[in-house]
């Protein structure tokens, strides 16, 4: 592994691929319902920027990161995912016991073992369902939809929730001015099932390079976050901007069909930059970072939350999601809501 951070090609296909893309004849799967919940103590950027020696905005102007919410002591990643978890099961109108599997895209839960998807579906009374959890850090959720969706695809599950969930703050080091200010707490949700023919899950590229894992990670078990901010930003707006143009490709259409694009809210300029290499307006590109911050694998359900209240994701958008994470793991997926 090399010691230095180099930064990612755009066209580097890295060590996996996997593109899902229902066949004709094939049932496909649909989004039935969405979840989100945050931790109830909201951590100002300004705040933050005192404790770091910056001017206050500092943060906010680098990032876009008002306030991020983060866990307290006593609080638990297994409450905050199965909150979501209700809140998207309530909004599918699909009850618990009638979960198949849930998949729970997740750094770490509450501990080292047990994983969090089985303490997830105890809470939540999902007694029927099997559990597991999926690790690809920040892009975990796009990484977990062709597995819960390739489950309803081929018969094997009528009712899948899909959860992303993480709580970055309890491995950061907050005297560290590269990420301090960046991560935040929260999980998202949503519930899958067989398309009735309005919606679906379209093609999904997952990828990774093994060899840029040293751009970002939690060395040991404890941490703290260690980042290249530089590397970070490059490999994100290379690969995404690459992926997208891939998948959309791959569907039969053009970046003009798409309605919305939710990429991983990890910082504005990366936004702004995948935006600018597409030649796409950021007015088609979801911004969700102001009040949550990183929240790594519950970014995309937490950003897709946001859309939908503030009315920018309604029945029948074409949604294109796409997330980079430590690993160095990445994918993009698209979705008809």
């Amino acid at each position: 592994m090399s010691s230095s951070p180099r930064p990612i090609e755009a066209d580097a296909l890295g060590t996996a691929a996997v593109a899902v893309l229902p066949t004709a004849g094939q049932r496909t799967a649909a989004v039935l319902g969405l979840g989100a919940a945050l931790p109830p103590t909201a951590v100002a950027s300004d705040a933050i920027a005192a404790r770091i020696g910056k001017a206050p905005g500092w943060i906010e102007r680098r990032t876009g990161i008002e306030t991020r919410r983060h866990l307290q002591p006593g609080e638990t990643m297994t409450a905050l995912a199965a909150g979501a978890a209700v809140a998207a099961l309530d909004d599918a109108g699909v009850a618990s016991d009638e979960l198949d599997a849930i998949v729970v895209a997740t750094t770490q839960g509450d501990d080292l073992l047990p994983n969090l998807a089985p303490q997830v579906a105890a809470a939540i009374g999902a007694r029927n369902a099997g559990a597991c959890d999926v690790g690809a850090a920040c892009a975990g959720f796009v990484a977990g939809l062709p597995m819960a969706a390739a489950l309803i695809e081929t018969g094997r599950a009528d009712r899948v929730l899909l959860v992303g969930a993480d709580a970055l703050s309890r491995f950061l080091d907050h005297d560290d001015p590269v990420t301090a200010a960046l991560f935040g707490d929260g999980a998202g949700a949503i519930v899958l099932g067989p398309s009735d023919g309005d919606g679906h899950i379209g093609p999904v590229l997952v990828r990774s390079d093994g060899d840029q894992g040293h751009i970002v990670g939690i060395p040991g078990h404890r941490g703290p976050i260690a980042m290249d901010g530089h590397a970070t930003f490059l490999g994100a707006v290379n690969q995404l901007s690459a992926t997208t143009a891939e998948v959309v490709a791959r569907a039969g259409l053009t970046l003009d069909d798409v309605d919305l694009f939710v990429y991983h809210q990890a910082n504005r300029r990366i936004l702004h930059g995948i935006a600018e290499r597409l030649g796409i307006g950021t007015d088609r590109v979801v911004d969700a970072i102001a009040h949550a911050g990183n929240t790594s694998a519950a970014s995309l359900p937490l950003a897709l939350h946001a859309a939908r209240r503030d009315g920018r994701l309604r029945p029948g958008s074409r949604v294109l999601l796409g997330a980079v994470g430590s690993g160095f793991t990445w994918g993009a997926g698209l979705v008809t809501w």
